[in-house]
């Protein structure tokens, strides 16, 4: 293990980070010098240093091991998420340490959880800040950085196979360069397109940005104490929720569509699955939500019910209606979802779509063997076949995270969190959605939870966003030698 190596290259990501703090303290300078725009400024600065201090005694041009990808990836989050507390705490209001290091845990993650009781209380340079750290955490911070640093050679290859899982590289017929780009181009033409048609739908310039920020990285940070409610609009609510399914789908499969290639939207199994679900349940829970008489209508019942769902099933967490009020049927249904999420290769978090229809799969392959002992089953998955490794790491993942949750859920009651705020929080977390149920609702904040949860939080969070065993690996000491 070669630390200055690493430090190295965490100190590159760095770099980018405080770029985004000094373009925020631009936006406070336009905005007649607010009251953001000293501790960004101070915050880019410090953040500059501490990135450009290992590029000054490490030399550049060494390549690196998988090993040493893996600290670079794990160790550039953890360190991405630190310095991203410096603005708030050097702005303060409702900021303290844990709520700045929540704060900016959840912004990089992408969970869009907030301890924010009053969001427009910020002045715009703070906003644009929050929605930044979802715009660098959605792609990931690792894989943003290596679209704007030199060529790096294998490192760049190295690097990208840490940040990419299995199932998301399933979908990509490129050498991990290529991939990259493709990732990116994705992701940045979905922003400006979002951006520009948000803003015809009504809403200003630096809204649309801060929203399209938050949509296409699946994080759910507003600029509005009422998220998305706050507009009242049809426009807004299909233009985001266009994006929010966009964005919880294979990038290589929109990339494919958009290219003409085999493997695209309509033809992949992943995607199909994923659509009709999403349809089937926004339909029975507005059916749900209807015959209770919560809504006036089926098609009102029916906007409420797509928007929530497509919410919390891309794990982007914005809200037009508080769901804690709806029927336990509703409810369920969105926990369901809630643990399901979006597709590999997305920006979204949770177990994903792909490894619940192999799950599916597997059982279905199960029951045949025990029907048929001497057949030779094989399993397929976008006509792919898959083989034993990546199915059993499926397995494992969604018995682990499953794990991680109900822990989750235990440490929080113990701290005296009801049931239901504890498993919301767990499972919000773990799948980086933000809103759950209980006291931590679509319209509720995490504000009021006592300090070591904020911190358990965080920690799960980051467990979700680099799929447990990513970040687990970094602390496994005897693995380093």
């Amino acid at each position: 293990m070669r630390f200055n190596v690493i430090l190295r290259y965490i100190g590159l990501v760095l770099l980018l980070d405080a770029v985004f703090m000094l373009i925020s303290a631009v936006i406070s300078l336009l905005n007649h010098i607010d009251t953001g725009f000293y501790p960004l400024l101070l915050s880019s600065i410090l953040t500059a240093v501490l990135g450009a201090f290992p590029l000054i005694f490490v030399e550049g041009g060494q390549q690196i091991n998988n090993k040493e990808g893996y600290a670079i990836v794990v160790g550039a989050w953890i360190v991405s998420c630190m310095v991203g507390t410096f603005p708030y705490l050097l702005w303060g209001g409702e900021f303290d340490f844990v709520n700045s290091w929540f704060e900016s845990v959840s912004g990089y993650t992408t969970t869009g959880s907030t301890i924010l009781n009053d969001v427009e209380a910020l002045p715009r340079g703070m906003l644009f800040w929050r929605s930044s750290t979802h715009l660098l955490g959605g792609v990931g911070v690792v894989m943003f950085a290596l679209v704007v640093l030199p060529a790096l050679g294998r490192t760049k290859m190295t690097l990208s196979s840490v940040e990419l899982s299995p199932l998301a590289k399933d979908n990509y017929r490129y050498r991990s360069q290529k991939v990259v780009q493709i990732l990116l181009t994705v992701y940045v033409g979905l922003v400006v397109a979002e951006t520009l048609l948000l803003k015809l739908a009504g809403m200003t310039w630096f809204d649309a940005v801060n929203h399209a920020f938050a949509t296409i990285a699946t994080g759910g940070f507003s600029t509005r104490n009422l998220s998305i409610a706050y507009y009242d609009s049809y426009w807004i609510e299909i233009i985001i929720i266009v994006f929010m399914l966009l964005s919880s789908i294979h990038f290589g499969v929109i990339f494919a569509t958009l290219t003409g290639k085999a493997n695209n939207l309509f033809r992949t199994e992943v995607s199909r699955f994923y659509i009709v679900s999403l349809v089937i349940g926004a339909l029975v829970i507005a059916a749900s939500l209807w015959a209770a008489d919560m809504y006036p209508s089926f098609l009102s019942a029916l906007r409420y019910s797509a928007f929530q769902l497509m919410s919390v099933t891309s794990t982007t967490g914005f809200a037009t209606a508080d769901s804690t009020l709806w029927t336990p049927f509703a409810i369920t249904i969105l926990i369901f979802f809630s643990l399901q999420c979006g597709c590999a290769g997305s920006t979204a978090g949770g177990i994903k779509a792909d490894r619940v229809l192999l799950a599916g799969k597997v059982m279905k392959s199960r029951i045949r063997q025990q029907q048929h002992p001497n057949a030779i089953l094989r399993i397929k998955l976008n006509n792919v076949l898959q083989d034993n490794e990546l199915i059993q790491s499926s397995m494992i993942f969604i018995v682990a995270y499953m794990m991680i949750v109900m822990i989750g859920t235990v440490v929080n009651t113990f701290f005296g969190v009801d049931l239901m705020t504890s498993f919301s929080v767990a499972f919000a977390s773990m799948g980086n959605i933000g809103p759950g149920f209980g006291e931590v609702g679509s319209m509720n904040t995490y504000s009021a939870l006592p300090d070591v949860v904020k911190l358990n939080s965080t920690l799960i969070m980051l467990l979700g966003r680099l799929e447990i065993f990513g970040f687990i690996q970094l602390f496994l000491i005897k693995w380093w030698k």
